[in-house]
């Protein structure tokens, strides 16, 4: 633990972040606020020193670990409140709230997000947007689903979230096969990886929503919640990885206000009162329905996104939620402009050679350019959101020009790959 203010208490509110980047914390202390820090060890570097006044250096998974240090920080520096803006540290957070009766979601509400299988069961209960779905274990729980319900449907982890281990089953030979192949992703990631270490142990099954995918993003004030912006989604690759998107959505107004009550009905439902939601919500044929939703801000730059289109920074509403720091919004703003996120996906291999991004960043349209390959990197197939080799951001006056600027940018930077040995 380190302090480099005063052990006299400070006037300004302390909040604890939990996880996150060190432009999180540069929000957080922009704010007015103090900054108390949760991080594993080796992700705590000198770009997060200057914005910290405390921090514990630890895996704050281990909830047994953190909450009597937490507890002994905050007799002497009183917090406010835990947040996060990363999935890892959303139920950490909730915790130390609930065991310092600090403000914040309930552990309650954070387990029902992080828990598909509940969620569904509770969604049911209440009649909100009805979806088959049953928790399953082996091969004959996915045929008797599918003897119940028909084909396709889906199976994925109960918990975890980013597109990892999501199967769609379309026939006869992948109700038989799923279950091994699910089974398989066992030990395929680091525990720092996954919300639940058990995460390959059982699986969720549910019917196949057709349709195109949308996410909504949402501030909820004392439990008004306000639509920010609908994020338009493309996927790729073998599952359901998105490899681009897009604000504000070209939705239909009627049909973007359907998915607005929707999604309000749904907050309701799960007791989320303040902070932000990112909600994934299907389009398909019988209506809007809920695919999953979190209490956190959209990832893959979605927060960005709406940054630009919308001149709302969501992260700096996350990181204020309940603290009167920041005042809430009175309705839902109307967009400035388009803005538009596109994935990398070279081909699998390793890199040989990375050439366009000096022009690409050069160019009027580019906002950001991020790369996290370079020669001798490996690119894997891409199975989830972290197989992804970097992204191209651009703004717009629109939302298609901004997605066709950042489709020409992401094709004029070329990532060369040869197969691997």
């Amino acid at each position: 633990m380190n302090s480099p203010s005063s052990a006299t208490p400070a006037a300004r509110p302390r909040v604890l972040v939990v996880g996150g980047t060190p432009a999180q914390l540069r929000k957080a202390r922009d704010l007015g606020l103090d900054v108390a820090h949760v991080q594993f060890p080796d992700a705590y570097d000198r770009e997060s020193w200057p914005h910290v006044d405390q921090a514990l250096l630890l895996d704050y998974g281990d909830t047994d670990r953190l909450l009597p240090l937490v507890r002994a920080l905050h007799a002497a520096y009183p917090l406010r409140a835990a947040v996060s803006l990363f999935e890892l540290g959303l139920l950490p957070a909730a915790r130390v709230n609930e065991a310092l009766g600090l403000p914040g979601e309930s552990v309650g509400t954070v387990e029902l997000l992080l828990d598909k299988g509940r969620m569904r069961r509770h969604l049911a209960d209440r009649g909100v947007s009805p979806v088959a779905a049953a928790v399953g274990r082996s091969a004959r729980d996915v045929r008797e689903f599918v003897a119940a319900h028909g084909l396709p449907v889906i199976v994925k982890p109960v918990r975890e979230s980013g597109s990892l281990g999501v199967f769609h089953v379309r026939d006869r030979a992948d109700v038989d096969a799923v279950a091994a192949r699910f089974r398989a992703l066992d030990g395929a990631w680091t525990a720092r990886d996954l919300t639940d270490a058990g995460a390959f142990e059982e699986f969720l099954m549910e019917e196949y929503l057709d349709g195109p995918e949308i996410s909504v993003e949402t501030l909820s004030f004392d439990g008004r919640h306000v639509v920010v912006a609908a994020t338009d989604k493309e996927t790729g690759g073998a599952g359901f990885v998105e490899v681009g998107h897009a604000q504000p959505s070209g939705v239909p107004a009627g049909l973007l206000r359907e998915v607005t009550r929707l999604v309000a009905d749904f907050l309701d439902a799960v007791g989320l009162r303040n902070g932000p939601g990112h909600t994934e919500v299907k389009l398909t044929s019988r209506g809007p329905r809920i695919v999953e939703s979190h209490n956190r801000v959209g990832g893959d730059r979605i927060s960005e996104l709406t940054r630009i289109a919308y001149g709302v920074d969501m992260e700096r509403y996350a990181l204020a939620a309940g603290l009167g720091v920041v005042p809430p919004l009175a309705a839902a703003p109307e967009p400035r402009g388009g803005a538009a996120v596109r994935f990398l996906t070279p081909e699998p291999g390793r890199v040989v050679e990375v050439t366009g991004a000096d022009e690409v960043r050069a160019d009027p349209a580019c906002a950001e350019l991020r790369l996290d390959v370079r020669p001798g990197a490996v690119v894997s197939p891409l199975a989830w959101n972290e197989d992804k080799a970097g992204h191209v951001l651009t703004r717009g006056a629109t939302a298609a020009e901004a997605v066709a600027h950042a489709r020409r940018l992401a094709a004029a930077l070329r990532i060369r790959t040869e197969p691997a040995p």
